[in-house]
């Protein structure tokens, strides 16, 4: 193999594996922040009260 075209693939592998960990970081931050998100809303949806009172009259 040429030394020249063998150059030119291990910069391209390089390129690959800087843009696919590029990636999953960015995919990772997106996961953590929707994440939080969740934990947010659910923790702002709990009631206490909630369902302890029945009205029995009607």
């Amino acid at each position: 193999m040429d030394i020249a075209a063998l150059s030119v693939d291990m910069h391209m592998i390089d390129l690959q594996s800087k843009v696919s960990t590029a990636l999953l970081s960015k995919s990772l931050d997106t996961l953590e922040t929707t994440g939080e998100s969740m934990i947010k809303m659910m923790e702002a949806s709990v009631m206490p009260n909630l369902g302890q009172n029945i009205d029995v009259s009607v």
